[in-house]
């Protein structure tokens, strides 16, 4: 009995945390490292001239001078020594002499410029490399003053929360369909989520390509997709923990018959999460029309805010159908419902048109591709039909519907 007391004894006082045993490898791999970098790499000496890059991230037109905000996006530091504008050298002011790795610099180049003119500039760097940037047509980047945001604001209340709130306004016809063709309304936000995914996804990689491939390029996209589903995934287990320890006061308190239609099982929560994924996509599309009006691309007319007016609309059918059987809908919920779905319209607009930033875009995209996703996972269950068919008949007619729609009120915008 004392020799198996001291034999514990022993294993308590000797015995080291886990933590240090797994923290081992890691202090070992960070000593290595400074010895290598502290040593200068020893018997990796450079083979042939250094390889320069550099992207130019945005272009901001100022009178009489181009404002070039460039990354480098190689491995070795950039110095760039001339500038060209249409073949003749101009003068030029930079930030940084020397742009190390993922180092940015502002470059300043005086020029006088004519509106409506194209001009190709070309950075010339110290190894004679060329960077070359085109700009279509010149024209004056808008001063991010109120007046500026005031317009920010007003096309993304156009573009976004208008039409999204437009379209919430089909929740008394939408409780009035049968259980059938409730499925057929499911499967057609279906079919509008997934072309608003996969148009997010063709949009981020589109961007990713005009931004630092050393920032991740194309593959910000897909991290940004695979982290927002993931969190969404999380947050709706969440959710749904939470309304089982509540299942008794909810089906107290909702009235209506639960098995009168398979969007009954779905609810709010579930038209929380079409909103949110909606909601992401519309900061993309607000991106999209911010940095178009910041270079002047951006056709403000008429024609646009239609175009937007109808190819939005839709999104707002697409959040009243899960909560159709729900009884009586709270007008506050809905509200925040609607303004979760089209106000980050107009934050991106705001970003889009004074921050814009290619890698930061294709990120975002891909967040709103990844949350769309997950709510398709969601709703895709209410599909299915009595038999447990997903694909059904009136499944696959409003996965079609929902595509079509999309895509031909998607005809009328181009920003």
């Amino acid at each position: 009995m004392q020799a198996a007391t001291d034999t514990a004894t022993r294993r308590g006082t000797g015995r080291r945390p886990a933590w240090l045993a797994g923290l081992l490898p890691v202090v070992v791999l960070a000593v290595a490292i400074g010895v290598f970098v502290a040593l200068d790499a020893p018997g990796l000496d450079r083979i042939g001239v250094p390889e320069e890059e550099l992207t130019v991230e945005r272009a901001v037109l100022n009178p009489g001078e181009f404002e070039l905000h460039v990354r480098n996006d190689g491995a070795d530091p950039v110095e760039v020594r001339q500038v060209i504008v249409n073949d003749g050298y101009a003068s030029f002011t930079q930030s940084e002499e020397k742009i190390g790795r993922l180092g940015g610099a502002e470059i300043d180049v005086e020029y006088p410029w004519i509106e409506g003119q194209a001009y190709e500039i070309a950075l010339l760097t110290a190894t004679g490399a060329t960077i070359d940037h085109a700009i279509d047509a010149a024209v004056e980047t808008p001063d991010a003053d109120l007046g500026f945001y005031g317009l920010m604001a007003l096309i993304g209340l156009y573009v976004g929360v208008i039409p999204v709130a437009i379209g919430m306004l089909w929740l008394p016809w939408v409780r009035g369909v049968d259980a059938r063709w409730m499925r057929f309304l499911l499967a057609f936000t279906v079919g509008l989520l997934a072309f608003l995914g996969i148009d997010a996804l063709l949009e981020g990689t589109e961007l990713a390509g005009t931004g630092p491939e050393s920032l991740g390029g194309a593959a910000l996209v897909w991290l940004g997709a695979a982290g927002a589903y993931l969190a969404l995934t999380a947050v709706d287990g969440w959710l749904s923990g939470r309304r089982e320890r509540l299942s008794e006061v909810e089906r107290d308190g909702d009235g209506g018959d639960p098995g009168a239609s398979p969007a009954a099982g779905l609810g709010y929560r579930a038209a929380f999460l079409v909103a949110l994924g909606i909601g992401l996509h519309n900061l993309g599309e607000g991106l999209a029309i911010g940095s178009a009006y910041a270079i002047g691309s951006l056709a403000l007319g008429a024609a646009l805010v239609v175009g937007f007016a109808l190819h939005n609309t839709t999104e707002g059918l697409a959040i009243v159908a899960p909560v159709a059987r729900r009884g009586s809908a709270s007008v506050r919920r809905l509200a925040l419902l609607g303004l979760l779905a089209g106000a980050p319209a107009v934050l991106g607009a705001w970003i889009g048109a004074s921050a814009f930033n290619p890698s930061l875009a294709a990120l975002m995209f891909g967040i709103g591709a990844g949350a769309i996703a997950q709510v398709i996972v969601q709703i895709a269950p209410a599909v299915k039909d009595e038999a447990g068919r997903l694909l059904h008949p009136l499944a696959a007619g409003g996965l079609l519907t929902g595509l079509v729609v999309m895509y031909a009120t998607g005809l009328l915008v181009s920003v």
